[in-house]
């Protein structure tokens, strides 16, 4: 017997198909409405880009870890809630995890150099390890540095980023990079002591705009 798939029954009392759970189109519950996504990066940050253990670039409890926490700002000073920061780096030796290194693969007990976390609770996290000088291609050594990709609102592809480190004046004033930057330049990407780690927030426009490197 053939049907045709344009003839609708006749309805004459109301009736719930599905079960009445959620995501059945029936809600059970109360509702509650969220941070509407933006138009530019999408649900994605919250989707498909982190994981439950991306903020460790080191394992927990490894020797020498640290805390990079901060904060990231849009044009008006305000807090953005749902920004992504990206981070990769040397281990302390100066040794990336990875077979690209032409110098090879590098094996840091604990250590796998990588890490996103969000911005959900105001600020970014990361547990990692403080990185050891890399060559940089002059004969020279670069001072310790993280690399940092930011994801955010409004911004159709990531900005990218260095994080050094305020306690490293000495291989600062040696690193390549730095020495083409004015003072008020290096001053946005050193990252502060604090008790258990560094902190670094992130300026995406304004006064205190972040040195963003182009790549």
């Amino acid at each position: 017997m053939s049907v045709n798939p344009l003839e609708v029954p006749e309805v004459t009392e109301p009736y719930q198909p599905r079960s009445g759970q959620r995501h059945s189109g029936f809600l059970t519950e109360p509702f509650h409405l969220g941070t509407t996504p933006s138009a530019t990066v999408g649900p994605y940050l919250a989707i498909g880009l982190t994981w439950p253990d991306g903020a460790w670039a080191a394992a927990e409890g490894t020797e020498g870890g640290i805390w990079l926490r901060g904060r990231v700002f849009d044009g008006a000073g305000e807090i953005v809630p749902d920004a992504m920061v990206e981070t990769w780096q040397a281990d302390p030796d100066g040794g990336f995890p990875s077979p690209e290194d032409p110098r090879g693969a590098a094996s840091y007990p604990g250590f796998r150099g990588y890490a996103r976390a969000q911005t959900v609770t105001g600020e970014y996290e990361i547990f990692t390890l403080k990185p050891g000088r890399v060559p940089d291609g002059e004969g020279g050594l670069q001072a310790p540095h993280i690399d940092v990709s930011v994801f955010a609102r409004g911004i159709l592809d990531r900005v990218v980023i260095r994080i050094y480190f305020a306690d490293e004046a000495a291989a600062n004033a040696e690193d390549v990079v730095l020495r083409g930057l004015s003072d008020e330049q290096r001053r946005t990407l050193v990252a502060e002591k604090t008790d258990d780690g560094y902190r670094f927030d992130v300026h995406l426009q304004g006064d205190d705009e972040t040195v963003f490197f182009a790549v």
